[in-house]
Order: C-alpha cells, then structure tokens, then sequence
C-alpha cells in the first residue's frame, strides 16, 4: 500500500497533499490541493518526502518572474530540493531500494508528500545528518559548486560574495575555505559572526560598501558573486574586480544583461550535482559541514515560508517539514 496516499472518490486515483499555485502572484496564491500519485518511470525513484527546501527560484517562479527561463503549466507544485524515503523505483533502478534515505534535487514538485527524482541525482542520507539538513544541501551545494567552477576562482585568490550568509553563501563559504580560497562576505551585522565562524571577513552591506571591502582586502579581489540580487551592487562589484569578466550573478538576471555580467541559473551543460552533493558528503563525514537553518515550517504554512524567504537577510536554509 502506497504510503500516505489517498484515492479520489470520484475517478479512484491516487493522489498526495501538495501546495501550489494555478496563477501568477503573491504568497496568497498558494493553495493546498490534491494531486495525481507520480508512478517512477525509467531511472526515477519516487520518495516520501521528509523535509524539502526553499529557495528563492520558488517564489520568483510563482510571482511570474521566472517565465522566460522555466515555462510553467498550472498548477504548479514548486520545491527543487527534498530528502526522504525511497517509496518506489522505475525500471532500470538499481542503485536504490525501497526504504533507503536520500537526498536531492528535484525539477519541482517536492512542496508535497510525495515527489519524483532522478535516481542517478540522489545522494544516501548518512544517520548523523539530519533530515532538516539533508533538504538544505542539494541546491546550495549545487549552485556553489557550480559557481566557483564558473568564476574560476582559485586556491591564494580572493573572493567577494554578496548575500554570504544565506543558504548558498553559507555552503559556499566552506567550499571556499575547503579550497583555500579568500572570502570577502556581505552581511547584516547580525550575521557577521556566524561568518568568521564559517572562515570569512565580513563587511556590511550598503553605502560605503566598496569602502569597507578595500579596507579588509586591500590587495583586491580577484572574482565577485552576486547572491544576494539587491541594490545597484554590481557596477561596483566591476569596478572592485578589474572588469565584468571577473563578476557572476546568481541573483539578478535582468542586471547581468544590462551590466554585461555573467548570469548562471543551473542552465549550463554540465551537471555540477554528483560532484556537488560528493563534496557537501565529504565535509560531513570529516565534521567540517554547518547547515544552520534558518526555520522550519510545516507544509501548511508554505505562503508563510514563501514570504520570509522573499524578505531576505537569512542565515541559513528555510525547510518545510512534510513527512
């Protein structure tokens, strides 16, 4: 018997409890509705969900932000990054059998009790990490992965990241650090503590920004990331690291375009994640991972989920608690 599942009175589905949108707009569009039971096709596995992320793609994708980059058909179920239990396998399926613990990425749909993933994309969930931080990896490894490959930033250098203590700045501070790579980090001053912790210099943001950053890296620095997507930071971020070459934005799309910096959204042609999640592994089993989260929310208040994430000024991952 599928776990958690239900069956629709009227047709004799199965169906599994999400929240999702059938139009564009704010956190008051989310809803919870039934959807149709995935059955695992080839290479998939289907999971229980236990805990899923969330990022800021997920309220951009429903503000209608997103719609030149990820077409959508309502209604949408959003959630890219979940950890569970292994409920079903497709066929061809072997690395992983029913009961096993995984984490993730997902093409959305994990902002719901059940959801599809690529086998070959999942990572085993060691015991001592726990289901919280497990959903909070996937897509902040990933995209720091991902982005010191694309920067090129090397062992000796210097990195300035804008926005480092959220859930991709906090994971790719210790990439960073892992690397001997310099990390110059944005942050509240509320945050700046728990950046020293994870090996960085910060500065607070705004006015005078580039004032601060010289002072604390006089030398220069050699690449910038824009995780953070606020305020006019990028001509500056230019004009700190020699040319618009040396600058990658993960966060402000339409900015890159008019600035003429790099923007990454997970489009490129190779796949950072079985390195990424390896990487992420790597640091647990030697005690050097953190994955503070920021809060965890139940399925239910997902909207409310949604509008913190889209306040900003995180420290950490937001988690949604389903299983």
């Amino acid at each position: 018997m599928t776990t958690n599942a239900r069956t629709d009175g009227s047709s004799g589905t199965l169906t599994t409890r999400a929240i999702g949108f059938s139009e564009f707009g704010g956190a008051e569009v989310l809803r919870p509705m039934e959807v149709e039971l995935p059955a695992p096709g080839p290479g998939q596995v289907r999971i229980t969900v236990r805990t899923a992320g969330v990022n800021p793609l997920d309220h951009k994708l429903r503000a209608g932000a997103m719609t030149e980059l990820i077409p959508v058909t309502f209604p949408v179920v959003t959630g890219y990054e979940a950890a569970g239990v292994v409920e079903a396998v497709g066929e061809g399926v072997t690395a992983w059998r029913v009961g096993d613990e995984v984490f993730g990425p997902t093409w959305g749909g994990a902002h719901a009790e059940h959801v599809l993933v690529e086998a070959e994309k999942l990572a085993r969930k060691p015991a001592g990490l726990g289901w919280a931080e497990a959903a909070a990896i996937p897509v902040a490894a990933e995209t720091s992965w991902r982005v010191l490959d694309l920067l090129g930033v090397e062992s000796g250098q210097t990195l300035l990241v804008h926005g480092a203590a959220g859930g991709v700045g906090t994971v790719l501070l210790q990439f960073a650090r892992s690397r001997g790579i310099r990390v110059v980090g944005t942050a509240s001053e509320a945050n700046h503590e728990h950046l020293r912790a994870l090996g960085a210099v910060p500065v607070t943001y705004g006015e005078g920004l580039a004032d601060r950053v010289r002072a604390v890296a006089p030398e220069g620095v050699d690449r910038v990331l824009d995780g953070a997507g606020q305020g006019d930071v990028l001509p500056l971020s230019i004009e700190l690291a020699g040319g618009a070459e040396n600058v990658l934005s993960i966060a402000d799309f339409e900015g890159a375009a008019r600035y003429g910096v790099r923007f990454s959204g997970g489009t490129e042609a190779k796949d950072y994640n079985r390195e990424a999640l390896a990487g992420a592994l790597a640091l647990h089993e030697a005690g050097e991972l953190q994955l503070p989260v920021h809060r965890v929310f139940p399925l239910a208040e997902t909207a409310e989920a949604h509008r913190v994430s889209e306040h900003g000024h995180l420290r950490g991952k937001i988690v949604l608690a389903i299983g």
